[in-house]
């Protein structure tokens, strides 16, 4: 079977689907892999490290489309690109299948195989495929990483001859995969940590890190039976609400993660709130591209209010694109592996694997 990917466009998209370590896995396997000409350049992956494994390159990408049985990206092919496909070949990626309904019904309607990995249900098996965890591990990690290179005070406490500095006191909103990794990566740079959650389930796993979590008064558990966060009630936000403003007054950065799939990102820190936080404060949001989970965060803008910076990026791991390229690629490859029947060397789309059902759109 022939196997590619296509370069994506690297101002909104700087990860790769495909690694030298991947192209090894995938030529072991059989496949016939080929990549058009500077694919993994700008990560310092070059032609020859691709090509010394057995890869072929291509100038051009529209002819590697049409010689393709899969293709593999970040997210949905442009228009120009998804015009060439045919019937029979598969598309698997991160193709943001609840904005892109109209699309992909367009794909399945010209019998085109699309697998959008977000899907993917959590259990044991997929963990190994889990771009959702894997990316936002590193998402976590690297918004701890921008607020506090922001905040133009010292993180840790310290105690000098000229007087002691406060550790800098940190709020994680979410407490997801994101959510704790940030809280992880605070606590290692000797921040004090709070953080909140409306999953009871993440109370232990908050605490197990060092993070204090706040507890809402008569919380209710709103989890999903796929492990994510649902929407609260009126009742619950009112609650947790009035918690946060008492809280943020004695907050210096905020880290926000706290999504919910398919739908806008919920308003939690509002503009009222504002007045609780203290000049020089920084906020984060990982929720940026989802609308935001403050009422005046701004994709890829860094927006000052009553003294305090707001900041969120379109695609923060942009800036991690190397990492985020291993791990991406590893996840894919688990997941091709698993739809992959090796003895007839063709793919293998048993809707009875949950985990092929729940990805395929249908």
């Amino acid at each position: 079977m022939n196997l590619t990917s296509i370069s994506e466009n690297k101002v909104r998209e700087k990860r790769i689907a495909i690694t030298p370590e991947i192209a090894k896995k995938y030529l072991n396997l059989g496949f016939n892999l080929s990549l058009p000409n500077d694919y993994g350049t700008h990560l310092g992956f070059c032609d020859d490290q691709y090509k010394s494994l057995g890869v072929n390159f291509l100038e051009n990408e529209e002819e590697l489309i049409k010689k393709s049985d899969i293709i593999i990206q970040l997210g949905l092919l442009d228009d120009d690109k998804i015009k060439i496909l045919k019937e029979n070949q598969t598309l698997i990626g991160s193709l943001n299948a609840f904005s892109n309904r109209e699309k992909l019904a367009n794909l399945k309607s010209k019998k085109i195989n699309s697998f959008s990995l977000e899907l993917l249900p959590r259990i044991t098996r997929a963990q190994s495929m889990d771009i959702l965890s894997s990316q936002a591990n590193l998402a976590g990690y690297k918004a701890v990483i921008e607020a506090f290179q922001i905040y133009e005070r010292a993180i840790p406490m310290m105690m000098t001859a000229a007087g002691t500095i406060p550790a800098a006191k940190v709020l994680v909103v979410g407490a997801g995969v994101a959510g704790l990794q940030a809280i992880a990566t605070a606590k290692r740079m000797g921040a004090v940590v709070f953080a909140t959650d409306v999953r009871m389930a993440s109370k232990e796993q908050v605490e197990s890190l060092g993070g204090k979590f706040l507890t809402v008064e008569g919380a209710e558990n709103l989890e999903t039976e796929g492990g994510y966060a649902k929407e609260a009630s009126d009742d619950f936000k009112k609650k947790q609400e009035e918690l946060l403003t008492e809280t943020l007054k004695k907050i210096d950065i905020i880290i926000c993660t706290a999504l919910i799939p398919g739908k806008e990102a919920p308003k939690i820190i509002k503009e009222e709130m504002f007045k609780n936080l203290q000049p020089g404060s920084v906020i984060y949001d990982l929720a940026a591209i989802q609308g935001g989970n403050t009422a005046f965060t701004k994709v890829d803008e860094i927006v000052e209010k009553n003294g305090v910076k707001i900041l969120g990026e379109a695609n923060i791991l942009n800036k991690l694109p190397v990492s985020s390229s291993n791990l991406y690629a590893k996840n894919i490859f688990n997941f091709i592996s698993n739809l992959y029947d090796k003895e007839n060397k063709r793919l293998n789309i048993n809707l009875e694997d949950e985990i092929i059902d729940k990805t395929l759109i249908k």
